[in-house]
């Protein structure tokens, strides 16, 4: 820790405990040793003092073994032979402060039932914590700042708070910079403050700044269920709050001592500082997730740059935009008769492009329209687009990159009066008359798919800015450099095979009605519903550790041909409720992955064939095997393992490892018109790798025939493949 800083706030810390020693005396004096401090409704006496040594504090008498407890932990204030660049004695400085702070507070309860009066608050009743702490420990509220001090102009302060509002930040605000407070200046221009408004101010002392840290401990006894008491006990409830209780410290103006010691004692619980002065830094993670104390913040940049050094994730409630919003209007289409704009489609290039970039290459919430905006446009007007989006975050990969291109779809498609279809550079988008009526522009594009990927990608994104580009030279130079992204994308995911990789992901989310199925995703076999290949399946899980996506280590192998491991059958039998013992990547004969329901297709043996058929759910008509896609889905799905059957997502036709272990695409004899119009190129392309070249034409379809013994013959007259490799049965 900073010299300065830990001075500081060491010294800080023993003129708190001696102006609380002062003020005991005082009240002892005054009001005797069993008269009650009442804080109103609280079970949790003086919160931070519970917490942390298990004390209770009922009277002004019992205040006295808490001061003893500063003594103890009150380090001397370091001189040039003393000082050590070591962050526990700030620590201890900082948590005795806390202490000595809460008596302060306390004792104010001791003089007067409703000490603080006017805008001030004071401490927080239990109702009140129930009501708000739920929803930061649930995610609704993602967080809470503390605000220490005042800002220079009523005008800043105003903006600093509506900024933090935005993003659904609790506010508290204590302390004040030469005698006027944040509070006081948010009341001068008649902005409402309370719990309901998330504008919450404590007291203008700056030791009323420990209602906030008394806040997040009651959270932690509250919703977590942790104990007061001992060491552990301290511990489990500081290392709560430094994962679940997102808080930060904005230090606004001057950073004196007694501001440096309050400020040492959040660090204890994780809760980072951001100043808007120069004082010293403290970069490296250690007690705080990440930066400890970052200075020289801008007033403007403060939300952003706190949340991110918190680690805080925003999830924006209402996107901006003058039209409604919802996946009612994804099937939505622009008509000729409505149009305003059209973009791409067969008259122009038109194409998006998502990128990964560093923290600091990355502002968010920046969007720009680089040409004309839509009312300054033609009515009608077919024009190209390049949709640039560039994402920044802690944990974002650069595997991610395509997931998250992938959803731009979605959320393009959800505003009323916005078309979008296709994906990459294949996309067509119109707006409406009638959007454009309502005040929607270009620039609202970016503005939705900002606020859907910090809504959706919680974990992974931090910040987003989007640029849309609709003159042609812009659009065409930009395409080079996307069409070569996509490029280098595509020879990664080729070359991610299940050998290069030693996890796989699972998906437990269809478990609520097959309770005993578990679907393991590889590089080369994706989910069975085909909304998850291996990639999604580890942002899944980056996104949500505890969720349905989880990491299956593959263990020993000990059969490589059907892709077997001892690591994937602990899991699937632990997972499975103990029903499932082994699993088959690469076969559908022996021990064949389980399905629930959700498969996009079904596999199924055709006996007296050599082959398989494969049946997708869109099938309305009979089948080879004499049964109906909804009769097969009866022996498939439930979670069962049944032989010569599997469900399978429609993509996993073209993986390498396609019923690999049982003879590959050479087995397929009969699939549906739509699969093969579906699977279209790629699908021949396939062929050609195996040496099949004409393979996709020897392959039957329902306008072949239906029936079993007229497969055979058709099989036959063709020389299809799979006649000579066998019965698979």
């Amino acid at each position: 820790m900073s010299r300065i800083i830990a001075t500081a706030a060491i010294r800080g810390a023993h003129k708190i405990i001696e102006k609380a020693e002062t003020q005991l005396a005082e009240a002892t004096g005054k009001l005797g040793l069993d008269k009650t401090v009442d804080l109103p409704d609280t079970a949790y006496y003086l919160p931070v003092i519970y917490a942390m040594l298990g004390l209770k504090v009922r009277k002004i008498g019992d205040m006295q073994e808490v001061l003893q407890h500063c003594r103890k932990m009150l380090p001397p204030i370091p001189t040039d032979e003393l000082w050590l660049p070591y962050l526990g004695d700030a620590l201890d400085a900082g948590m005795a402060t806390l202490f000595a702070e809460e008596i302060i507070e306390g004792l104010k309860y001791a003089h007067d039932p409703n000490p603080y009066d006017g805008i001030w608050l004071g401490a927080t009743s239990d109702a009140i914590l129930r009501e708000q702490g739920i929803k930061l420990v649930d995610g609704r509220m993602p967080g809470f700042a503390a605000c220490a001090g005042a800002l220079p102009t009523t005008e800043a302060a105003v903006k600093l708070a509506r900024d933090l509002q935005e993003r659904n930040i609790l506010v508290f605000l204590a302390s004040h910079t030469n005698g006027v407070s944040m509070a006081e200046q948010l009341a001068e221009a008649d902005v409402e403050m309370n719990w309901d408004t998330f504008l919450v101010p404590y007291g203008k002392d700056t030791s009323a700044a420990v209602w906030a840290l008394g806040f997040a401990a009651r959270s932690a006894m509250t919703f977590g269920g942790l104990k007061p008491g001992g060491l552990k006990e301290a511990t489990d409830i500081l290392l709560y709050n430094k994962q679940r209780v997102h808080a930060f410290v904005l230090a606004l103006g001057e950073v004196d001592d007694e501001k440096y010691a309050t400020a040492a004692g959040a660090i204890n619980f994780g809760f980072p500082v951001i100043a808007d002065t120069d004082i010293p830094e403290i970069l490296p993670s250690g007690i705080c997730t990440y930066e400890h104390v970052v200075a020289n913040i801008s007033h403007d940049d403060m939300p952003q740059k706190a949340i991110e050094v918190r680690g805080v994730k925003i999830k924006i409630q209402k996107i901006d935009i003058p039209v409604r919003y919802g996946p009612a209007f994804e099937g939505e289409r622009v008509r000729k008769d409505d149009l305003a704009v059209e973009f791409g489609g067969r008259f122009h290039t038109a194409f998006e492009y998502l990128s990964m970039k560093k923290l600091e290459e990355v502002e968010d919430g920046m969007i720009e329209v680089i040409g004309l905006e839509i009312n300054e446009i033609e009515e009608a007007a077919k024009l190209p687009l390049a949709i640039w989006v560039e994402v920044a975050g802690r944990k974002m990969q650069k595997d991610f990159e395509s997931i998250l291109e992938r959803y731009i779809h979605t959320m393009l498609s959800m505003p009323m009066g916005v078309m979008h279809l296709g994906q990459r550079d294949t996309i067509w988008l119109r707006i409406s008359n009638t959007a454009k009526k309502a005040g929607f522009k270009l620039s609202h594009l970016g503005v939705t798919l900002r606020s859907m990927l910090l809504n959706e990608f919680p974990a992974i994104v931090d910040k987003v800015q989007v640029k849309l580009f609709i003159k042609e030279e812009d659009v065409e130079r930009l395409y080079k450099e996307a069409k070569s992204g996509y490029e280098v994308r595509d020879k990664r995911m080729g070359e991610l095979v299940d050998e290069a990789v030693d996890t796989f992901y699972s998906c437990q989310l269809c478990q609520s009605y097959a309770p005993n199925h578990v679907c393991v995703i590889t590089p080369e076999r994706l989910g069975l519903c085909g909304a998850y290949n291996w990639l999604d399946g580890k942002a899944a899980y980056e996104i949500n550790p505890t969720g349905g996506n989880q990491p299956v280590p593959k263990g020993d192998c000990y059969d490589v041909e059907k892709g077997k491991w001892k690591g994937v059958d602990d899991f699937v039998y632990s997972k499975s409720n103990q029903m499932v013992e082994r699993f088959s990547a690469y076969s559908m004969m022996e021990d064949p992955m389980t399905s629930c329901g959700c498969f996009e297709a079904i596999i199924c043996v055709l006996p007296g064939t050599g082959g398989v058929m494969i049946v997708d759910r869109e099938f309305q008509g009979m089948t080879p095997a004499g049964m109906t896609f909804s009769s097969l889905a009866e022996v498939v799905g439930g979670g069962q393992q049944t032989p010569g059957f599997i469900g399978i997502g429609i993509l996993y036709v073209l993986s390498k490892k396609f019923i690999s272990a049982d003879g590959g695409l050479k087995r397929i004899v009969w699939m549906t018109t739509n699969l093969k119009n579906r699977l279209g190129d790629k699908l021949n392309e396939r062929c050609d790798e195996i040496g099949c070249s004409d393979l996709v034409d020897k392959i039957a379809d329902e306008t072949v025939t239906d029936d079993l013994e007229k497969l055979a013959e058709h099989l036959a007259t063709v020389d299809h493949p799979a006649l000579a490799m066998g019965e698979m049965m």
